[in-house]
């Protein structure tokens, strides 16, 4: 049986691998610890079950994530996407007292995408760092989202707002659909149209795409857009599973965990080419590690530090130049 192309020494190996690696390995651990870890049962015609929330509670940052990889993508960062989830979710609650649904949708969608306009003019037009435009949104979001609020946790029992985030379609959550939608539509966008080709051409060299008449300034600026976009859209079905709107603890360190996403499905942070796919299971990896954690009944002040120690091991044994020198090291072993 011939082996895959690129189990050949000297052939790259598909980022998508590192991620799936790791998934596996988490996966084998609850197995082995917690074997009910993946019962699933069906109850009145839908399904319940660990495996079925991390897909369901992971939905929001995998919006987030895949967002987050077109800014990466062009060498750009958005360390405020937590707070416009806050920002989306609260406008949303807000505009739901007097107003139809698809208004308050559109509403927190429309703030999303201000949001994302907003940072993509700090860094495409007044060329702040990324991480100082996006810094500026962090810091303000949160008190945006308490104006909207006036200061405190609104909540909702519309039952067709709940259904976006707690409702179940064919058995599966209807966030889950909402997710695969929202990749498909991504996934087209990268290959289908010129973005995607313009996008990792501007993020690996802006020089040289400038020189081949692209127009970098677009380009950020339509890759914030749809992050902004995307994290109103988290937010929508994040208020939405809770039937409330916290301005102070929704999506706290959400764009942490997006950037983790990001870069253990294997998009580098230096720019250029990105991988939506990897993204995907480095999103579910998180929500899995998180979910793992919650159920070995680990105390909440070691919740960070267990994550932490488990993503910088994924890290390593993704980064090349780290299995380089572990097996250079293992060949001196062995032969001394």
């Amino acid at each position: 049986m011939k082996k895959p192309a690129w189990l050949e020494r000297g052939t790259p190996t598909p980022k998508v691998v590192w991620p799936l690696l790791a998934l596996l390995i988490l996966y084998l651990f609850n197995l082995i610890v917690m074997p009910g870890f993946f019962r699933v049962e069906l109850i009145d015609g839908h399904l319940y079950g660990n495996l079925v929330d991390v897909l369901n509670r992971g939905t929001p940052l995998m919006i987030i994530a895949l967002g987050m990889t077109l800014v990466i993508a062009k060498e750009g960062i958005d360390i405020s996407v937590g707070s416009v989830l806050a920002i989306s979710g609260s406008m949303a609650i807000y505009m739901l007292d007097g107003h139809r649904l698809w208004v308050a949708i559109l509403a927190a969608l429309g703030v999303g995408l201000l949001c994302g306009l907003w940072n993509g003019m700090l860094v495409a037009v007044l060329r702040i760092q990324p991480m100082v435009a996006t810094l500026i949104l962090l810091t303000v979001g949160r008190g945006i989202a308490q104006l909207i609020t006036n200061g405190q946790i609104l909540t909702t029992t519309r039952d067709s707002y709940e259904f976006i985030g707690k409702g179940f379609l064919f058995g599966i959550p209807f966030a889950v659909y909402i997710a695969a939608i929202v990749f498909l539509l991504i996934y087209l966008l990268k290959t289908k149209t010129a973005f995607g080709l313009f996008l990792e051409s501007t993020g690996a060299n802006r020089k040289s795409s400038e020189f081949a008449g692209v127009k970098p300034r677009v380009i950020f600026m339509t890759a914030y857009a749809i992050c902004g976009l995307l994290a109103a859209l988290a937010g929508i079905i994040y208020s939405s599973n809770l039937s409330s709107a916290d301005a102070n603890n929704a999506g706290l360190w959400y764009e942490l965990d997006a950037i983790l996403a990001v870069v253990i499905g294997g998009t580098s942070m230096r720019g250029g080419r990105f991988y939506l796919g990897g993204t995907v299971v480095g999103a579910i990896f998180i929500q899995s590690l998180t979910t793992t954690i919650y159920s070995l009944g680990v105390p909440p002040e070691s919740i960070l530090l267990v994550k932490a120690v488990v993503v910088i091991l994924v890290c390593l044994i993704q980064s090349d130049v780290f299995r380089q020198k572990l097996t250079a090291r293992k060949r001196k072993v062995t032969a001394s």
